[in-house]
Protein backbone atom coordinates (compact mmCIF):
# COMPACT_ATOMS: atom_id res chain seq x y z
CA UNK A 1 0.00 0.00 0.00
CA UNK A 2 1.09 3.34 -0.56
CA UNK A 3 3.06 5.41 2.24
CA UNK A 4 3.02 1.68 4.04
CA UNK A 5 6.64 0.19 4.34
CA UNK A 6 6.27 -3.60 6.06
CA UNK A 7 2.66 -3.21 6.61
CA UNK A 8 3.73 -0.19 8.69
CA UNK A 9 3.19 3.45 8.29
CA UNK A 10 6.19 5.17 6.57
CA UNK A 11 7.42 8.52 8.64
CA UNK A 12 5.62 11.27 6.84
CA UNK A 13 9.48 13.03 6.27
CA UNK A 14 10.42 9.77 4.59
CA UNK A 15 6.92 9.89 2.62
CA UNK A 16 7.64 13.23 1.78
CA UNK A 17 11.06 12.43 0.40
CA UNK A 18 10.02 9.78 -1.65
CA UNK A 19 7.49 12.43 -3.02
CA UNK A 20 9.68 14.44 -4.40
CA UNK A 21 12.44 11.95 -5.65
CA UNK A 22 9.09 10.68 -7.63
CA UNK A 23 8.86 14.23 -8.94
CA UNK A 24 11.80 15.43 -9.86
CA UNK A 25 11.30 16.48 -13.04
CA UNK A 26 8.70 18.68 -11.87
CA UNK A 27 10.98 19.97 -9.08
CA UNK A 28 13.55 20.76 -12.20
CA UNK A 29 10.69 22.57 -13.68
CA UNK A 30 10.10 25.22 -10.96
CA UNK A 31 13.54 25.40 -10.15
CA UNK A 32 13.96 27.06 -13.98
CA UNK A 33 10.72 28.87 -13.96
CA UNK A 34 11.89 30.42 -10.88
CA UNK A 35 15.52 31.19 -11.95
CA UNK A 36 13.50 33.41 -14.55
CA UNK A 37 12.08 35.15 -11.64
CA UNK A 38 15.11 35.36 -9.94
CA UNK A 39 16.96 36.82 -13.07
CA UNK A 40 14.27 39.82 -12.92
CA UNK A 41 15.14 40.56 -8.85
CA UNK A 42 19.37 40.28 -9.94
CA UNK A 43 18.72 43.18 -12.65
CA UNK A 44 16.41 45.34 -11.08
CA UNK A 45 19.30 46.81 -8.16
CA UNK A 46 21.92 46.20 -10.67
CA UNK A 47 20.58 47.77 -13.70
CA UNK A 48 19.28 50.84 -11.23
CA UNK A 49 22.94 50.95 -10.05
CA UNK A 50 24.55 50.93 -13.43
CA UNK A 51 21.63 53.21 -15.13
CA UNK A 52 23.54 55.81 -11.92
CA UNK A 53 27.31 55.33 -12.19
CA UNK A 54 27.70 54.78 -15.89
CA UNK A 55 24.81 56.67 -16.99
CA UNK A 56 23.11 59.86 -15.54
CA UNK A 57 25.99 60.29 -13.27
CA UNK A 58 28.53 60.01 -15.88
CA UNK A 59 26.51 62.21 -18.13
CA UNK A 60 25.36 59.39 -20.16
CA UNK A 61 21.84 59.76 -20.58
CA UNK A 62 21.22 56.84 -23.46
CA UNK A 63 23.60 54.60 -21.31
CA UNK A 64 21.18 55.38 -18.06
CA UNK A 65 17.78 54.48 -20.32
CA UNK A 66 19.34 51.85 -21.56
CA UNK A 67 20.06 49.99 -18.00
CA UNK A 68 16.09 50.95 -16.77
CA UNK A 69 15.09 49.75 -20.34
CA UNK A 70 16.81 46.10 -19.50
CA UNK A 71 15.45 46.52 -16.08
CA UNK A 72 11.67 47.04 -17.39
CA UNK A 73 12.13 43.64 -19.69
CA UNK A 74 13.38 42.15 -17.06
CA UNK A 75 10.47 42.61 -15.22
CA UNK A 76 8.25 41.77 -17.85
CA UNK A 77 10.76 37.77 -18.30
CA UNK A 78 10.27 37.56 -14.52
CA UNK A 79 5.87 38.30 -14.85
CA UNK A 80 5.73 35.34 -17.06
CA UNK A 81 7.93 33.19 -14.98
CA UNK A 82 5.89 33.67 -12.29
CA UNK A 83 2.82 32.79 -14.12
CA UNK A 84 4.29 29.81 -15.28
CA UNK A 85 5.09 29.05 -11.29
CA UNK A 86 1.92 28.61 -10.72
CA UNK A 87 1.06 25.75 -13.23
CA UNK A 88 4.20 24.07 -12.25
CA UNK A 89 2.92 23.95 -8.27
CA UNK A 90 -0.35 22.79 -9.24
CA UNK A 91 1.52 19.76 -10.88
CA UNK A 92 2.96 18.83 -7.29
CA UNK A 93 0.13 20.02 -4.95
CA UNK A 94 -3.06 18.11 -6.76
CA UNK A 95 -1.22 14.56 -6.40
CA UNK A 96 -0.34 15.59 -3.15
CA UNK A 97 -3.88 16.11 -2.40
CA UNK A 98 -5.15 12.73 -4.07
CA UNK A 99 -2.69 10.98 -2.00
CA UNK A 100 -3.92 12.52 1.02
CA UNK A 101 -7.63 11.47 0.17
CA UNK A 102 -6.41 7.98 -0.38
CA UNK A 103 -4.99 7.63 2.75
CA UNK A 104 -8.16 9.11 4.74
CA UNK A 105 -10.13 7.06 2.48
CA UNK A 106 -8.18 4.07 3.42
CA UNK A 107 -7.85 4.47 7.07
CA UNK A 108 -11.65 5.39 7.42
CA UNK A 109 -12.48 1.60 5.56
CA UNK A 110 -9.70 0.17 7.40
CA UNK A 111 -10.18 1.32 11.00
CA UNK A 112 -13.64 2.67 11.06
CA UNK A 113 -12.59 5.98 11.72
CA UNK A 114 -15.19 8.31 12.69
CA UNK A 115 -12.80 11.02 11.99
CA UNK A 116 -12.38 10.82 7.92
CA UNK A 117 -14.96 12.51 6.67
CA UNK A 118 -13.82 15.46 8.05
CA UNK A 119 -10.66 14.73 7.04
CA UNK A 120 -12.12 14.72 3.91
CA UNK A 121 -14.23 17.38 3.36
CA UNK A 122 -12.33 20.16 5.46
CA UNK A 123 -8.30 18.80 6.34
CA UNK A 124 -7.32 17.66 2.93
CA UNK A 125 -8.89 21.07 0.96
CA UNK A 126 -6.48 23.11 4.19
CA UNK A 127 -3.53 20.52 3.76
CA UNK A 128 -3.47 21.11 -0.16
CA UNK A 129 -4.48 24.80 0.08
CA UNK A 130 -1.72 25.85 2.55
CA UNK A 131 0.70 23.07 1.40
CA UNK A 132 0.33 25.60 -2.34
CA UNK A 133 1.15 28.49 -0.05
CA UNK A 134 4.45 27.28 1.73
CA UNK A 135 5.38 25.62 -1.65
CA UNK A 136 4.85 29.49 -3.30
CA UNK A 137 6.75 31.62 -0.16
CA UNK A 138 9.41 29.29 0.50
CA UNK A 139 10.45 29.00 -3.40
CA UNK A 140 9.90 33.15 -3.94
CA UNK A 141 12.02 33.79 -0.61
CA UNK A 142 15.05 31.50 -1.43
CA UNK A 143 14.97 32.45 -5.11
CA UNK A 144 14.46 35.90 -4.58
CA UNK A 145 17.32 36.04 -1.53
CA UNK A 146 19.66 34.51 -3.79
CA UNK A 147 18.84 37.03 -6.93
CA UNK A 148 19.63 39.86 -4.69
CA UNK A 149 22.15 38.66 -2.93
CA UNK A 150 24.51 38.25 -6.03
CA UNK A 151 23.54 41.21 -7.49
CA UNK A 152 25.06 42.83 -4.04
CA UNK A 153 28.27 41.15 -4.41
CA UNK A 154 28.33 41.88 -8.41
CA UNK A 155 27.86 45.46 -7.27
CA UNK A 156 30.29 45.60 -4.40
CA UNK A 157 31.18 42.68 -2.16
CA UNK A 158 31.77 44.95 0.74
CA UNK A 159 27.54 45.24 0.55
CA UNK A 160 27.01 41.67 1.66
CA UNK A 161 28.86 42.64 5.23
CA UNK A 162 26.23 44.99 5.96
CA UNK A 163 22.85 42.63 4.74
CA UNK A 164 24.19 39.50 5.09
CA UNK A 165 24.32 38.78 8.81
CA UNK A 166 21.45 40.61 9.80
CA UNK A 167 19.59 38.63 7.48
CA UNK A 168 20.62 35.61 8.20
CA UNK A 169 19.81 36.33 11.88
CA UNK A 170 16.55 37.34 11.23
CA UNK A 171 15.44 34.39 9.05
CA UNK A 172 17.52 31.94 12.05
CA UNK A 173 14.89 33.63 14.01
CA UNK A 174 11.93 32.54 11.97
CA UNK A 175 12.96 29.35 11.82
CA UNK A 176 13.23 28.69 15.71
CA UNK A 177 9.81 30.05 16.33
CA UNK A 178 8.32 27.26 13.57
CA UNK A 179 8.12 24.64 15.51
CA UNK A 180 6.35 26.08 19.08
CA UNK A 181 4.27 27.99 16.56
CA UNK A 182 2.95 24.67 15.25
CA UNK A 183 2.58 23.49 18.39
CA UNK A 184 0.32 26.45 19.76
CA UNK A 185 -1.21 26.50 16.55
CA UNK A 186 -2.41 22.87 16.96
CA UNK A 187 -3.55 23.68 20.55
CA UNK A 188 -5.80 26.50 19.72
CA UNK A 189 -7.33 24.91 17.15
CA UNK A 190 -8.15 21.68 19.44
CA UNK A 191 -9.45 23.82 21.46
CA UNK A 192 -11.78 26.08 19.00
CA UNK A 193 -13.46 22.88 18.07
CA UNK A 194 -13.62 21.58 21.66
CA UNK A 195 -15.65 24.78 22.51
CA UNK A 196 -17.83 24.81 18.78
CA UNK A 197 -17.77 20.77 19.85
CA UNK A 198 -19.39 21.52 22.90
CA UNK A 199 -21.98 24.56 21.57
CA UNK A 200 -22.86 22.08 19.51
CA UNK A 201 -24.28 19.93 21.76
CA UNK A 202 -25.30 21.96 23.94
CA UNK A 203 -27.13 24.87 22.04
CA UNK A 204 -30.24 22.60 20.86
CA UNK A 205 -30.83 21.47 24.76
CA UNK A 206 -30.82 24.92 26.52
CA UNK A 207 -34.62 24.57 27.65
CA UNK A 208 -34.02 21.25 29.06
CA UNK A 209 -30.41 22.77 30.66
CA UNK A 210 -32.84 25.78 32.38
CA UNK A 211 -35.41 23.15 33.04
CA UNK A 212 -32.68 20.86 35.38
CA UNK A 213 -31.45 23.55 36.76
CA UNK A 214 -28.17 23.28 35.77
CA UNK A 215 -27.24 26.37 34.13
CA UNK A 216 -24.42 27.27 36.78
CA UNK A 217 -22.99 23.76 35.99
CA UNK A 218 -23.10 24.08 32.16
CA UNK A 219 -21.84 28.09 32.34
CA UNK A 220 -18.82 26.77 34.54
CA UNK A 221 -18.07 24.13 32.12
CA UNK A 222 -18.80 26.47 29.32
CA UNK A 223 -16.74 29.48 31.15
CA UNK A 224 -13.81 26.95 31.11
CA UNK A 225 -14.02 26.11 27.35
CA UNK A 226 -13.88 29.45 26.62
CA UNK A 227 -10.56 30.18 29.45
CA UNK A 228 -8.87 27.51 27.57
CA UNK A 229 -9.45 29.01 23.95
CA UNK A 230 -8.50 32.37 25.61
CA UNK A 231 -5.08 30.73 27.05
CA UNK A 232 -4.30 28.87 23.46
CA UNK A 233 -4.78 32.02 21.49
CA UNK A 234 -3.07 34.18 23.89
CA UNK A 235 0.42 31.84 23.85
CA UNK A 236 -0.50 31.70 19.91
CA UNK A 237 -0.13 35.61 19.77
CA UNK A 238 2.88 35.71 22.36
CA UNK A 239 4.89 33.13 19.91
CA UNK A 240 3.62 35.69 16.75
CA UNK A 241 5.43 38.36 18.22
CA UNK A 242 8.66 36.75 17.24
CA UNK A 243 8.25 36.98 13.84
CA UNK A 244 7.88 40.68 13.75
CA UNK A 245 10.79 40.53 15.59
CA UNK A 246 12.58 38.19 12.88
CA UNK A 247 11.04 41.02 10.18
CA UNK A 248 12.40 43.58 11.66
CA UNK A 249 15.94 41.98 12.31
CA UNK A 250 16.09 40.38 8.85
CA UNK A 251 14.17 42.80 6.50
CA UNK A 252 14.24 46.63 8.19
CA UNK A 253 17.63 46.61 9.96
CA UNK A 254 19.85 45.51 6.61
CA UNK A 255 18.21 49.58 5.71
CA UNK A 256 19.43 51.23 8.66
CA UNK A 257 22.79 49.52 8.51
CA UNK A 258 23.23 50.57 4.76
CA UNK A 259 22.41 54.35 5.45
CA UNK A 260 24.39 54.33 8.81
CA UNK A 261 27.36 52.49 6.95
CA UNK A 262 27.38 54.53 4.09
CA UNK A 263 30.39 57.25 5.03
CA UNK A 264 32.52 54.02 5.40
CA UNK A 265 30.93 52.11 2.26
CA UNK A 266 31.98 55.27 -0.06
CA UNK A 267 35.54 55.78 1.76
CA UNK A 268 36.14 52.19 0.73
CA UNK A 269 35.03 51.93 -2.77
CA UNK A 270 31.79 51.53 -2.92
CA UNK A 271 29.76 53.65 -5.65
CA UNK A 272 26.77 55.83 -5.05
CA UNK A 273 25.11 53.89 -7.85
CA UNK A 274 25.91 50.69 -5.95
CA UNK A 275 24.37 52.06 -2.92
CA UNK A 276 21.09 52.74 -4.56
CA UNK A 277 21.10 49.45 -5.87
CA UNK A 278 22.08 47.63 -3.22
CA UNK A 279 18.63 49.50 -1.02
CA UNK A 280 16.59 48.90 -4.07
CA UNK A 281 17.81 45.07 -3.27
CA UNK A 282 16.68 44.83 0.33
CA UNK A 283 13.56 46.98 0.10
CA UNK A 284 12.38 46.20 -3.12
CA UNK A 285 13.27 42.48 -3.06
CA UNK A 286 14.44 41.12 0.40
CA UNK A 287 12.14 42.99 2.26
CA UNK A 288 9.05 42.19 0.57
CA UNK A 289 10.09 37.91 0.07
CA UNK A 290 11.26 37.81 4.23
CA UNK A 291 7.32 39.57 4.57
CA UNK A 292 6.03 36.83 2.50
CA UNK A 293 7.93 33.82 4.34
CA UNK A 294 7.33 35.03 7.50
CA UNK A 295 3.71 35.30 7.30
CA UNK A 296 3.24 33.30 4.73
CA UNK A 297 4.88 29.96 6.18
CA UNK A 298 4.32 31.25 10.04
CA UNK A 299 0.64 30.91 9.09
CA UNK A 300 0.23 28.45 6.80
CA UNK A 301 3.38 26.57 7.64
CA UNK A 302 1.91 25.76 11.19
CA UNK A 303 -1.60 25.12 9.28
CA UNK A 304 -0.09 22.54 7.15
CA UNK A 305 1.80 21.03 9.81
CA UNK A 306 -1.30 20.13 11.95
CA UNK A 307 -3.28 19.31 9.03
CA UNK A 308 -0.41 16.74 7.60
CA UNK A 309 -0.36 15.50 11.77
CA UNK A 310 -4.23 14.50 11.84
CA UNK A 311 -4.51 12.87 8.65
CA UNK A 312 -1.52 10.90 8.80
CA UNK A 313 -1.74 9.85 12.69
CA UNK A 314 -5.40 8.02 13.14
CA UNK A 315 -8.27 9.27 15.36
CA UNK A 316 -8.30 7.76 18.69
CA UNK A 317 -11.79 5.97 18.76
CA UNK A 318 -13.35 6.88 22.01
CA UNK A 319 -14.53 3.98 25.05
CA UNK A 320 -18.34 3.58 25.26
CA UNK A 321 -19.93 5.57 28.13
CA UNK A 322 -23.08 6.58 29.33
CA UNK A 323 -24.46 9.96 28.29
CA UNK A 324 -25.79 12.14 30.87
CA UNK A 325 -26.67 15.34 30.55
CA UNK A 326 -24.81 18.35 32.29
CA UNK A 327 -26.49 18.77 35.83
CA UNK A 328 -26.42 20.67 38.65
CA UNK A 329 -25.67 18.95 42.69
CA UNK A 330 -29.09 20.13 43.30
CA UNK A 331 -31.12 18.95 40.06
CA UNK A 332 -31.62 15.27 40.33
CA UNK A 333 -35.06 14.53 42.20
CA UNK A 334 -35.06 11.98 45.09
CA UNK A 335 -36.79 8.61 43.87
CA UNK A 336 -40.66 8.86 43.92
CA UNK A 337 -41.15 6.44 47.04
CA UNK A 338 -38.93 8.80 48.96
CA UNK A 339 -40.89 11.65 48.40
CA UNK A 340 -41.70 13.81 51.51
CA UNK A 341 -45.41 13.88 52.92
CA UNK A 342 -46.11 17.80 54.12
CA UNK A 343 -48.35 19.76 55.39
CA UNK A 344 -47.57 22.32 52.99
CA UNK A 345 -49.26 22.55 49.67
CA UNK A 346 -47.84 21.29 46.66
CA UNK A 347 -48.00 24.65 44.68
CA UNK A 348 -48.77 28.16 47.00
CA UNK A 349 -48.46 31.65 44.43
CA UNK A 350 -49.33 34.83 46.51
CA UNK A 351 -49.67 38.15 44.21
CA UNK A 352 -47.59 36.80 41.96
CA UNK A 353 -47.18 39.36 39.11
CA UNK A 354 -44.72 39.16 36.10
CA UNK A 355 -44.34 41.31 33.24
CA UNK A 356 -41.97 41.77 30.68
CA UNK A 357 -40.35 44.80 30.81
CA UNK A 358 -41.34 48.13 33.01
CA UNK A 359 -43.33 49.74 29.94
CA UNK A 360 -45.34 46.26 29.28
CA UNK A 361 -48.76 45.19 30.21
CA UNK A 362 -48.39 42.48 32.81
CA UNK A 363 -49.01 38.87 32.07
CA UNK A 364 -49.67 38.02 35.80
CA UNK A 365 -50.99 40.93 38.07
CA UNK A 366 -51.14 39.52 41.74
CA UNK A 367 -51.80 35.84 41.17
CA UNK A 368 -52.80 33.64 44.17
CA UNK A 369 -53.19 29.89 43.51
CA UNK A 370 -52.93 26.96 45.71
CA UNK A 371 -52.58 23.16 44.87
CA UNK A 372 -52.94 20.48 47.32
CA UNK A 373 -50.47 17.45 46.83
CA UNK A 374 -52.24 15.16 44.48
CA UNK A 375 -54.17 18.37 42.63
CA UNK A 376 -54.87 18.19 39.05
CA UNK A 377 -54.65 21.55 37.36
CA UNK A 378 -55.18 22.19 33.92
CA UNK A 379 -54.71 26.07 32.26
CA UNK A 380 -56.17 27.64 29.39
CA UNK A 381 -56.48 30.78 28.02
CA UNK A 382 -56.04 32.39 24.25
CA UNK A 383 -52.52 31.90 22.79
CA UNK A 384 -49.55 34.24 23.68
CA UNK A 385 -51.74 34.88 27.27
CA UNK A 386 -48.80 33.70 29.19
CA UNK A 387 -49.29 30.23 30.24
CA UNK A 388 -45.89 28.66 29.23
CA UNK A 389 -44.68 31.86 31.61
CA UNK A 390 -46.44 30.80 34.40
CA UNK A 391 -44.81 27.13 34.21
CA UNK A 392 -41.78 29.13 33.84
CA UNK A 393 -42.04 30.97 36.92
CA UNK A 394 -43.11 27.95 38.95
CA UNK A 395 -40.06 25.80 37.67
CA UNK A 396 -37.76 28.74 38.61
CA UNK A 397 -36.92 29.58 34.83
CA UNK A 398 -38.15 33.55 35.44
CA UNK A 399 -38.08 35.16 38.16
CA UNK A 400 -41.10 37.33 39.13
CA UNK A 401 -41.46 41.27 40.03
CA UNK A 402 -43.43 40.58 42.88
CA UNK A 403 -45.07 37.73 45.07
CA UNK A 404 -44.00 34.58 45.67
CA UNK A 405 -43.70 30.81 44.40
CA UNK A 406 -43.61 27.65 46.80
CA UNK A 407 -43.54 24.32 45.94
CA UNK A 408 -44.10 21.90 48.73
CA UNK A 409 -43.02 24.58 51.05
CA UNK A 410 -39.96 25.40 49.34
CA UNK A 411 -39.37 29.03 47.52
CA UNK A 412 -38.61 28.75 43.83
CA UNK A 413 -36.12 28.21 42.41
CA UNK A 414 -37.22 24.60 44.73
CA UNK A 415 -34.34 21.58 44.19
CA UNK A 416 -35.46 18.49 43.24
CA UNK A 417 -39.22 19.81 43.32
CA UNK A 418 -40.14 20.18 39.79
CA UNK A 419 -39.70 18.71 36.52
CA UNK A 420 -40.79 21.24 33.05
CA UNK A 421 -41.71 19.05 29.85
CA UNK A 422 -41.67 21.81 26.88
CA UNK A 423 -43.52 21.60 23.40
CA UNK A 424 -40.40 20.76 21.95
CA UNK A 425 -39.36 17.29 23.61
CA UNK A 426 -35.15 17.09 23.56
CA UNK A 427 -33.84 13.76 23.01
CA UNK A 428 -30.46 12.72 22.49
CA UNK A 429 -27.79 10.15 20.90
CA UNK A 430 -27.70 7.32 23.06
CA UNK A 431 -29.91 4.14 24.50
CA UNK A 432 -33.10 4.59 25.26
CA UNK A 433 -33.00 3.40 28.69
CA UNK A 434 -30.03 6.14 28.48
CA UNK A 435 -32.75 8.97 27.53
CA UNK A 436 -35.65 8.07 30.07
CA UNK A 437 -33.09 7.76 33.04
CA UNK A 438 -31.85 11.10 31.65
CA UNK A 439 -33.41 12.63 35.41
CA UNK A 440 -32.76 9.82 37.81
CA UNK A 441 -28.70 9.81 39.56
CA UNK A 442 -28.84 6.00 39.02
CA UNK A 443 -29.64 3.37 36.82
CA UNK A 444 -33.26 2.45 36.38
CA UNK A 445 -34.32 -1.25 37.30
CA UNK A 446 -35.56 -2.27 34.07
CA UNK A 447 -38.86 -3.32 35.59
CA UNK A 448 -39.43 0.16 36.46
CA UNK A 449 -38.52 1.55 33.47
CA UNK A 450 -41.00 -0.66 31.53
CA UNK A 451 -44.03 -0.20 33.76
CA UNK A 452 -43.81 3.74 33.23
CA UNK A 453 -43.47 2.87 29.60
CA UNK A 454 -46.52 1.41 29.59
CA UNK A 455 -48.20 4.13 32.12
CA UNK A 456 -47.41 6.42 29.73
CA UNK A 457 -48.50 4.77 26.96
CA UNK A 458 -44.67 4.70 24.79
CA UNK A 459 -44.31 0.34 24.89
CA UNK A 460 -45.68 0.05 20.89
CA UNK A 461 -42.43 2.62 20.34
CA UNK A 462 -40.29 0.78 22.74
CA UNK A 463 -40.97 -2.27 21.01
CA UNK A 464 -40.47 -0.94 17.77
CA UNK A 465 -36.82 0.44 18.39
CA UNK A 466 -35.73 -2.76 19.98
CA UNK A 467 -35.79 -2.69 23.84
CA UNK A 468 -34.60 -0.61 26.08
CA UNK A 469 -31.22 -0.60 25.51
CA UNK A 470 -31.99 0.13 21.84
CA UNK A 471 -30.02 2.75 20.00
CA UNK A 472 -32.10 6.15 19.33
CA UNK A 473 -31.51 8.64 16.61
CA UNK A 474 -33.40 11.66 17.29
CA UNK A 475 -33.74 13.05 13.55
CA UNK A 476 -35.25 9.69 12.55
CA UNK A 477 -37.95 9.87 15.65
CA UNK A 478 -41.26 12.16 15.00
CA UNK A 479 -42.09 14.87 17.05
CA UNK A 480 -44.87 12.84 18.35
CA UNK A 481 -42.39 10.04 19.48
CA UNK A 482 -40.10 12.00 20.81
CA UNK A 483 -42.53 13.73 23.09
CA UNK A 484 -43.69 10.04 24.29
CA UNK A 485 -39.88 9.48 25.45
CA UNK A 486 -39.84 13.02 27.21
CA UNK A 487 -42.93 12.40 28.81
CA UNK A 488 -41.68 8.91 30.49
CA UNK A 489 -38.49 10.43 31.24
CA UNK A 490 -40.37 13.15 33.22
CA UNK A 491 -42.55 9.80 34.91
CA UNK A 492 -39.54 8.62 36.09
CA UNK A 493 -38.27 11.40 37.55
CA UNK A 494 -38.47 11.77 41.30
CA UNK A 495 -39.71 15.55 41.44
CA UNK A 496 -43.01 15.58 42.43
CA UNK A 497 -44.48 18.83 40.69
CA UNK A 498 -44.67 17.85 36.79
CA UNK A 499 -45.12 20.90 34.62
CA UNK A 500 -46.44 19.50 30.98
CA UNK A 501 -46.48 22.92 28.88
CA UNK A 502 -48.21 21.36 25.90
CA UNK A 503 -45.96 18.72 26.21
CA UNK A 504 -48.80 16.48 24.53
CA UNK A 505 -49.85 18.69 21.24
CA UNK A 506 -48.13 16.08 19.18
CA UNK A 507 -50.21 13.38 20.18
CA UNK A 508 -53.58 11.98 19.37
CA UNK A 509 -56.29 12.39 22.21
CA UNK A 510 -56.51 9.00 23.36
CA UNK A 511 -52.60 8.91 24.32
CA UNK A 512 -52.42 12.18 25.28
CA UNK A 513 -55.57 10.86 27.53
CA UNK A 514 -53.48 7.93 28.96
CA UNK A 515 -50.20 9.75 29.68
CA UNK A 516 -51.90 12.75 31.69
CA UNK A 517 -53.80 10.17 33.45
CA UNK A 518 -50.30 8.52 34.46
CA UNK A 519 -49.13 11.42 35.73
CA UNK A 520 -52.51 12.88 37.65
CA UNK A 521 -51.93 9.32 39.31
CA UNK A 522 -48.32 8.95 40.26
CA UNK A 523 -48.37 8.58 44.32
CA UNK A 524 -47.37 11.64 45.69
CA UNK A 525 -47.46 13.48 42.67
CA UNK A 526 -49.31 16.90 41.05
CA UNK A 527 -49.93 17.87 37.87
CA UNK A 528 -49.99 21.00 36.13
CA UNK A 529 -51.04 20.95 32.36
CA UNK A 530 -50.95 23.45 29.58
CA UNK A 531 -54.04 22.25 27.98
CA UNK A 532 -54.74 22.88 24.42
CA UNK A 533 -57.98 20.68 24.29
CA UNK A 534 -61.27 20.43 25.77
CA UNK A 535 -60.75 16.69 26.89
CA UNK A 536 -57.17 17.52 28.61
CA UNK A 537 -59.45 20.39 30.53
CA UNK A 538 -62.74 18.08 31.43
CA UNK A 539 -60.18 15.57 33.15
CA UNK A 540 -58.21 17.92 35.21
CA UNK A 541 -60.12 18.56 38.79
CA UNK A 542 -59.46 22.32 37.93
CA UNK A 543 -59.02 24.73 35.36
CA UNK A 544 -57.18 28.11 35.73
CA UNK A 545 -58.29 30.38 32.57
CA UNK A 546 -55.71 33.23 31.80
CA UNK A 547 -56.89 36.47 30.35
CA UNK A 548 -54.48 38.80 29.70
CA UNK A 549 -53.45 39.78 33.87
CA UNK A 550 -57.49 38.11 34.56
CA UNK A 551 -57.67 34.71 35.67
CA UNK A 552 -60.63 32.81 37.29
CA UNK A 553 -60.19 28.96 38.96
CA UNK A 554 -62.48 26.72 39.27
CA UNK A 555 -64.17 23.61 37.68
CA UNK A 556 -65.70 22.87 34.11
CA UNK A 557 -68.98 23.44 35.04
CA UNK A 558 -68.46 26.56 37.57
CA UNK A 559 -66.42 27.92 34.44
CA UNK A 560 -69.08 27.10 31.67
CA UNK A 561 -71.78 29.15 34.26
CA UNK A 562 -69.16 32.00 35.18
CA UNK A 563 -66.39 32.77 32.43
CA UNK A 564 -67.47 34.19 29.43
CA UNK A 565 -64.08 33.39 27.87
CA UNK A 566 -64.33 29.95 28.96
CA UNK A 567 -67.67 29.61 27.22
CA UNK A 568 -66.04 30.72 23.96
CA UNK A 569 -63.15 28.68 24.36
CA UNK A 570 -65.14 25.63 24.72
CA UNK A 571 -67.37 26.21 22.08
CA UNK A 572 -65.21 27.02 19.57
CA UNK A 573 -65.59 30.77 19.19
CA UNK A 574 -63.71 31.80 17.52
CA UNK A 575 -61.61 28.52 17.88
CA UNK A 576 -62.69 24.71 17.16
CA UNK A 577 -64.25 22.58 19.71
CA UNK A 578 -61.08 20.41 20.28
CA UNK A 579 -58.65 23.16 20.99
CA UNK A 580 -58.64 25.70 23.88
CA UNK A 581 -56.61 28.45 21.77
CA UNK A 582 -57.54 30.49 19.49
Amino acid sequence: MEGYEGGRAAPPRAQAARFLRERWRVLVRLGAWSVLEAGQTFLVGYALARALDAGFLAGNVRTGLGWLGAAGLAVCAGAYGTGRVYGVVAELVEPARDRLVTAVVGRGVREADPGALSGLTQQVELARDTLAGVVMVSRSFLFTAAGALIGLFSLAPLLLTVVLPPLLAGVALFAVTLRPLARRQEAFLTADETLARELGVLCPGLRDVTACGAEERVAADLGRRIDAELATARALARWSLTRTAALAVGGELPVVLLLVTTPWLLRHGVSAGALVGALAYVTQSLLPALQNLVHGLGTSGSRLTVALRRLTTPTPRPLPRTQTPPTADHDQPQPARARRTTAAPALALASLSFAYGPACEPVLDGLDLTLPTGAHLAVVGPSGVGKSTLTGLIAGLITPDRGTIRVHGNPVPAPQATVLIPQEAYVHGGTLAENLALFRPDPVPEAELLAAADAVGLTPLLRALGGPGARVEPTALSAGERQLIALTRAYLSTAPLALLDEATCHLDPAAEARAERAFAGRPGGTLLVVAHRLGSARRAGRILVMDGARTACATHDELLRTSALYQQLTAGRPASPTTLTR
